[in-house]
């Protein structure tokens, strides 16, 4: 019971689930994305198995530590770069990221309006959408617990943090879905930011590092601009 004590090992959890939290954001933005397409009654399931998967698979991954740490050990090199294990995860996922973004993007914005209540019948199944949340659970996951492993060498607390971290995005998945669904043009938004993220794994698998502080930060400045846009727009309608 030393560890209740401990304030390293508190310091290291509230760190290490922040920085999970804030990790997840892409996984949450492109599962909340993804349900969308199901039926509503679908839609929470949908959620609830996409990021308990993703907690079982970062769980897992942390306690093969020892095989994390053997993907990032070159395989191969190509014109001089090595390409490890984990270059070639992020690389695949990456381009499944740029595909699914601007896949989406163009239905939502090339559409004309005529086609949209045709494209909205073309709902995914329950196991499509299931099994690319899964996909992308696998990238999100391998990036999380690298992190994780190199903030902290306690398992526990690494186990604590990624759980936490999944319970508070399970508790806001549904109010970032429909939050998402109410407002196009924050859909568009956020196709854009996994489209940038899309870009940043490419980038990072080709061992090119973008500091996340950026891409994050991006992310927000955007998402200021859109609340003002919105809130500007509902007061015009009030007028």
């Amino acid at each position: 019971m030393e560890w209740i004590f401990d304030s390293e090992i508190w310091m290291a959890f509230l760190t290490l689930s922040a920085l999970e939290i804030v990790l997840g954001i892409d996984n949450l933005i492109f599962i909340s994305i993804l349900s969308n397409k199901l039926p509503a009654e679908k839609q929470a399931r949908a959620r609830f198995v996409g990021l308990a998967l993703a907690l079982l698979f970062r769980i897992g991954l942390l306690f093969s530590i020892s095989w994390i740490m053997s993907l990032t050990k070159d395989l191969f090199t190509v014109a001089g770069y090595g390409i490890s294990g984990r270059d070639i995860i992020l690389l695949a996922g990456g381009l499944f990221l740029l595909y699914k973004s601007v896949k989406e993007i163009h239905e939502n914005v090339e559409e004309k309006e005529e086609e949209r209540p045709k494209a909205a019948k073309k709902a995914l199944s329950f196991g499509a959408v299931i099994f690319q949340i899964v996909l992308i659970d696998i990238v999100f996951s391998l990036d999380s617990v690298i992190t994780a492993v190199g903030m902290s060498n306690n398992l526990p607390v690494m186990i604590a943090a990624v759980v936490v971290s999944i319970i508070i995005m399970m508790v806001s998945a549904s109010s970032l879905a429909n939050f998402v669904q109410k407002h196009p043009t924050i859909k568009v938004l956020a196709l854009a930011f996994l489209l940038m993220i899309g870009v940043a794994l490419i980038a990072e698998g080709l061992d090119f590092h973008i500091p996340k502080g950026y891409i994050y930060f991006s992310m927000a400045f955007a998402v200021f601009v859109e609340f003002i846009n919105i809130r500007t727009g509902s007061r015009r309608k009030a007028a």
